[in-house]
């Protein structure tokens, strides 16, 4: 199978998370939640956080949630997606506590529940970071790479200058089958592509893991 990317500049997001209607009403059901039970949620979502198919709760155990929080199924829906996605951004992000709080803050979270969020990032993102790198948790695996200098004229009616483009193929193994990826760089693409991995390296390690579009919250709208 072939696909074909055409590629710029990656751009990163500054901020961790944008402040949503449906972040807003789910920091709203989650600062009534009891601390004592919402602390043991929130501890089991970050152990599991490196787990990319698999649930931090089973069916059987969100029906417990559902009685044990007073919740219903949608309610303990907004809650397990708000507070996994919160948790995968800052990984994302490697993000400091600070930082952290200000966006909590942001959505409405009050000071005891955003208190609960940056202790727990603090004493287990360390071991999460370690987790998600130290786990093969990307689908495809890149299994040969190659690559050819182009040139082509600018404006053949106007100009003779000629403009390089270089033209990459990525042979990924997936799951199922191979696939060939061809992505095409101008020089000043190509360079600040190079310079976007210097920079975001960290982030780029951790990308597989997040939302196809990184920063967007599941049921955002």
């Amino acid at each position: 199978a072939e696909g074909v990317i055409l590629v710029g500049a990656p751009k990163m997001a500054s901020a961790l998370f944008q402040s949503t209607p449906s972040l807003k009403k789910a920091a709203g059901i989650i600062n009534e939640l009891e601390s004592e039970k919402f602390g043991k949620l929130l501890a089991r979502i970050i152990q599991k956080l490196h787990l990319k198919d698999e649930p931090a709760f089973n069916a059987e155990e969100q029906e417990k949630l559902l009685l044990a929080l007073k919740l219903d199924p949608r309610g303990l829906e907004l809650v397990l997606e708000t507070t996994t996605f919160i948790l995968q951004q800052t990984a994302y992000h490697i993000a400091k506590p600070a930082v952290l709080k200000e966006h909590l803050q942001n959505i409405g979270l009050n000071e005891e529940k955003i208190t609960m969020f940056v202790q727990t990032w603090t004493s287990q993102g360390k071991a999460v970071l370690e987790r998600l790198r130290s786990r093969a948790f990307y689908p495809n695996q890149l299994e040969e790479s190659n690559w050819r200098l182009s040139l082509q004229m600018a404006q053949a009616s106007k100009s003779r200058l000629k403009v390089p483009s270089a033209l990459f193929e990525f042979v990924v193994n997936g799951d199922e089958e191979k696939q060939k990826i061809h992505v095409e760089f101008s020089h000043h693409e190509l360079y600040d592509f190079y310079t976007k991995v210097k920079e975001y390296g960290p982030q780029a390690r951790l990308m597989c893991f997040m939302f196809p579009a990184a920063g967007m919250h599941p049921t955002a709208t």
